[in-house]
């Protein structure tokens, strides 16, 4: 029988050190619960584990992402740069797209001014939160080949 999405998760998550699985699981908890109803597709890329969280799994409706790296976590803003940081917590130059990295894990991503960013971000997007709406969790990609996971 195949792997369901979630098992497929795990397996990815089970690449890395148990430090950043746990964090990496724990922040994709809290945006499943943060953002009811969101689409997730999951992309096993070369340089990172990245999922996304949108309306739909169309990559160009995704407003946020959480990518896990070797040795930390990044949230990722795909419309950052038409944002209000006035706490200048987002990093990147780039027409659209800001990364807030998750330094300090859970708290980062709990505290109240990134709370903030990421409801600036779903409202840019014109999503519309459903709290009774199911969320989806999707592999979209799988590289063939990666970087390691592990420091």
């Amino acid at each position: 029988m195949p792997a369901t999405a979630q098992q497929q998760l795990e397996a990815f998550l089970g690449k890395y050190e148990p430090e950043i699985a746990t964090l990496g699981r724990k922040a994709i908890t809290h945006m499943r619960k943060r953002l009811p109803g969101a689409v997730c597709p999951v992309y096993d890329n070369y340089n990172a584990l990245a999922i996304g969280f949108g309306p739909t799994a169309k990559v160009s409706t995704l407003p946020l992402s959480i990518a896990l790296y070797p040795r930390w976590l990044t949230l990722f803003l795909m419309m950052g740069g038409a944002l209000h940081d006035p706490k200048k917590l987002m990093t990147g130059k780039g027409p659209k797209i800001r990364s807030i990295r998750l330094d300090d894990g859970m708290a980062t991503l709990k505290h109240p001014d990134v709370d903030a960013l990421i409801s600036a971000a779903v409202m840019h997007a014109g999503w519309k939160l459903d709290p009774k709406a199911r969320g989806e969790l999707i592999i979209k990609s799988i590289s063939p080949k990666q970087r390691p996971r592990r420091p």
